[in-house]
């Protein structure tokens, strides 16, 4: 009888288990060195910001400030016994593509943390996959309130810390009776000025004193609405514009000014989207006198804005780049985050975020930062008037920090609402008057 075919004599059996003997030892080895590897991970630092497109001009300095700060970390020992490792992406001003860069941050990378976006429309792109995977993402610029997530802190300023006090500033020292709402075709600029319309007509100003013009991302021929601004302000009475324009189509708009001679004096233009880095892209000596609200300037006298300025051409190896807001607020959301992890002694999201509450940072103005229970920052507010040298001249600011407000007051649908994360609330939309939260909540 023929042996079976699976039968194995006793000296080739021998030698295959000799081969699976040191394939185990291999693999043994191969799980030892996971193991060592695993224990030396690193905590992933999501960058989310447009390196390409109309944004670009905006953003790409604040990836850069993300991945100064990494550094500076690391320097002092990272976080948590760990070395961090920022994971940089380009969502290239393509909002949809956003999301789908958030959510490969966070499944394939496996970010612990994202800082990222700068246009309204990115972020509201971003939230649900980061509600969804239960990511953590700081956000760094102005933008209009009406959100409040357990997902995201916004450290840029909400509508009472920027364009409240800018249109008060305007009315009180300038003695503004006629309003152009100018801004960029999205979401920010639209509810940033359903508010201002509506704060202006409770404080007298009459619909016909208010122009209000959107424009798309990118627009570049200024030449006919300038002079519908032009002629709008030569009606007799005081006129001033409120700038929501964001991105590359400042400059062509601020050139435009230029070219038909409105000067500041005639009418001032104030801006919550136009900073030092905008400016350093155009010649600024007809645009002296023009103002920006913010809640920092570069121009800031402080030593902890020294040190920072200092830090930045350093990392950045240019003197003649500049710092601007959405940096200081990327700063401030970065050392919170950071003494947050410390605090919880874990990435982990939840526990982050509670930590987060009424944690304190230093600001780059000498006054200190606080993170409120609604997710925003209580910052002071700045207004700064544009020098020859592309700087800015603070010529206004509050004496206090002003806590940001995550539901305009000056909206019916929203006046009755209030973020609150902490117990026993534990809402981004609660509702005072129903005693109901609507949508999120923990």
């Amino acid at each position: 009888m023929k042996p079976n075919n699976w039968a194995i004599k006793p000296k080739k059996l021998a030698t295959k288990l000799n081969k699976l003997a040191s394939k185990m030892a291999v693999a043994l080895s191969s799980c030892l060195l996971s193991v060592v590897v695993c224990a030396a991970d690193t905590i992933k630092v999501g960058v989310l910001h447009s390196l390409s497109g109309t944004m670009a001009i905006s953003e790409t300095t604040l990836k850069d400030t993300v991945l100064m700060m990494v550094e500076a970390q690391n320097k002092k020992g990272g976080l948590l016994g760990k070395k961090l490792e920022a994971v940089v992406v380009d969502p290239a001003s393509n909002w949809p593509l956003f999301a789908e860069k958030t959510r490969e941050l966070l499944t394939k990378h496996q970010v612990d943390v994202i800082f990222g976006c700068w246009t309204s429309v990115s972020r509201k792109s971003v939230l649900p996959v980061v509600e969804e995977l239960n990511g953590l993402l700081f956000y760094p610029v102005q933008y209009e309130g009406e959100e409040s997530s357990k997902n995201v802190f916004y450290t840029g300023a909400a509508p009472n810390q920027q364009a409240i006090p800018a249109v008060d500033y305007l009315k009180q020292e300038l003695e503004v009776e006629r309003w152009v709402l100018a801004g960029t075709d999205y979401v920010y600029p639209r509810t940033t000025n359903k508010i201002l319309e509506a704060y202006l007509k409770a404080s007298g100003v009459s619909e016909k004193d208010i122009m209000i013009n959107y424009t798309p991302f990118g627009h570049s021929d200024w030449q006919s609405i300038v002079a519908e601004i032009k002629k709008f302000g030569g009606a007799g009475k005081k006129t001033a514009v409120v700038s929501t324009i964001n991105g590359d189509a400042n400059v062509p708009f601020y050139k435009e000014l230029g070219n038909q001679g409105i000067a500041a004096e005639d009418i001032p233009v104030v801006a919550f989207s136009v900073g030092e880095e905008e400016l350093s892209g155009i010649d600024t000596k007809p645009l002296v006198g023009h103002l920006a609200a913010w809640n920092y300037f570069q121009s800031v006298e402080s030593a902890a804005n020294a040190d920072f300025i200092k830090q930045w051409k350093a990392y950045i190896k240019d003197d003649k780049r500049v710092t601007n807001d959405p940096m200081e607020a990327t700063y401030i959301g970065f050392n919170l985050w950071a003494a947050a992890v410390e605090k919880a002694g874990t990435t982990a999201v939840d526990t982050v975020a509670k930590a987060m509450i009424g944690m304190t940072a230093p600001n780059l103005t000498g006054t200190t930062a606080v993170m409120n229970r609604n997710h925003h920052l209580s910052k002071p507010v700045l207004i700064g008037e544009i020098q020859d040298d592309g700087q800015f001249e603070v010529v206004w600011e509050t004496e206090w920090v002003v806590p940001g407000d995550a539901w305009s007051d000056y909206l019916p649908g929203s006046r009755d609402i209030v973020a609150d994360w902490v117990a026993p609330i534990k809402c981004g939309n609660f509702n005072t008057k129903t005693a109901k939260c609507s949508g999120q909540n923990y």
